[in-house]
C-alpha cells in the first residue's frame, strides 16, 4: 500500500507487522523490493553463505494472545465484584437496609374535600371493634357495601360517584335525587383528626366560599377518638345553588387505624337536623375498608 509520491516503492503499514501479516511478494512498479533477486548461479544461495542473514521484522502480538489477555482481565473483573458484593452485604443491617425499614418523610398536607395529599400511613389508637351485623338504621336507610371496601348507612335511593384521590381510597360521594343533600367518605392522610382540622383551618388553607366557622368538638372518650366540624358555606364546589350551605365534618379514628372523613352537607334554611342525623347514622353505620363481614341482608 504505497504513497504516490515515493517512486512506487512500496511501504508495509505499521497495522500489517504489528499483527504479524507477512509482506507482500510485490507492491506495484517496483516489485522487485522487498524480495530476494534470483540466485546468479546454479546451486549458490542467496544471499551468500558467510553473509549473517538478515533478521526478520519483530512481530507484534498475536490476535489470540491479545484477547487471551483481555478474557483473563474480565475474568478477574468478575471475581473481585462477586467477592466485595459478599463481604460488604454480610452485614444484617446496612445503611440500604435501614433506609428500606424507615417510613418516608414528606409535608403533610391538608385532607380536603376531594383532593387529600400524598403523605405516610397515619398510625392512632383505633376505634373499639365494630358489630358484623351492624347497627339499627332509622327509617329510609340502608347499609351500603361500597366498591372502596368499606361499608356505610346511607338513605335508600342515593347516587354514588367517585373522585380520584392521591391519598388512600377515592373519595366518595353519596347525593339526593335532588342533588341538594350530599354525604362524602374519605380517608385523612394527617396522624390525628386534630392535627387535620388544624391544618384545615389554618390561614394557608383555602375555604369555600362564605365559610363560617361555627363549632370544633373533640369526640375523644377513651374508646373513640374524632372530632367534629360544623360550619357554613355560601357555595360548595361542584354542587348547585342552595342558599347557604350547612355542613358537618367528622374526622375519626376507625377499627383498622386508619383515619378517615365523613362529612354531610345540606342546605342551612330547611334546619341542621338533617345533617346531623346523616352523619351519625352513617358513622353507626360505618366499617372500615375490608375490616367486617359483609352485612346480613334481610
Amino acid at each position: 500500500m504505497g504513497s504516490a509520491g515515493d517512486g512506487g516503492a512500496a511501504a508495509w503499514s505499521a497495522a500489517e507487522v504489528a499483527v504479524g501479516g507477512a509482506a507482500p511478494a510485490d507492491h506495484g512498479a517496483g516489485g522487485d523490493q522487498g524480495v530476494w533477486p534470483a540466485a546468479p548461479w546454479p546451486g549458490a544461495s542467496w544471499p551468500p553463505a558467510d553473509q549473517p542473514a538478515q533478521p526478520a521484522p519483530a512481530r507484534g502480538m498475536s490476535r489470540r494472545v491479545v484477547w487471551s489477555v483481555l478474557v483473563a482481565a474480565a475474568v478477574v473483573g468478575v471475581v473481585v465484584s462477586l467477592v466485595l458484593t459478599l463481604v460488604v452485604g454480610s452485614g444484617d443491617d446496612g445503611p440500604a437496609a435501614a433506609a428500606s425499614a424507615s417510613p418516608p418523610t414528606s409535608d403533610a398536607g391538608v385532607s380536603q374535600q376531594g383532593d387529600p395529599d400524598t403523605s405516610p400511613p397515619p398510625t392512632a389508637t383505633p376505634t373499639g371493634t365494630p358489630s358484623p351485623t351492624g347497627p339499627e338504621l332509622p327509617a329510609g336507610y340502608e347499609e351500603y357495601e361500597d366498591a372502596e371496601g368499606f361499608r356505610i348507612a346511607i338513605p335508600k335511593g342515593w347516587s354514588r360517584t367517585t373522585v380520584p384521590s392521591q391519598y388512600g381510597i377515592a373519595v366518595v360521594n353519596y347525593r339526593s335525587a335532588d342533588d341538594e343533600r350530599r354525604l362524602q367518605v374519605y380517608q385523612v392522610s394527617e396522624e390525628s383528626p386534630d392535627a387535620s382540622f388544624d391544618l384545615y383551618l389554618s390561614e394557608e388553607t383555602a375555604k369555600p366560599d362564605g365559610f363560617e366557622k361555627l363549632s370544633l368538638q373533640n369526640l375523644d372518650d377513651g374508646e373513640y377518638t374524632g372530632t367534629r366540624l360544623e360550619y357554613l358555606a355560601d357555595t360548595i364546589k361542584g354542587e348547585p345553588d342552595v342558599g347557604r350551605w350547612h355542613v358537618y365534618d367528622e374526622r375519626f379514628v376507625a377499627s383498622d387505624g386508619s383515619i378517615y372523613a365523613i362529612a354531610a352537607y345540606g342546605p342551612d334554611a330547611d334546619g341542621r337536623d338533617d345533617e346531623l342525623e346523616l352523619l351519625t347514622t352513617a358513622l353507626e353505620g360505618f366499617c372500615p375498608p375490608y375490616a367486617c363481614e359483609p352485612a346480613s341482608v334481610d
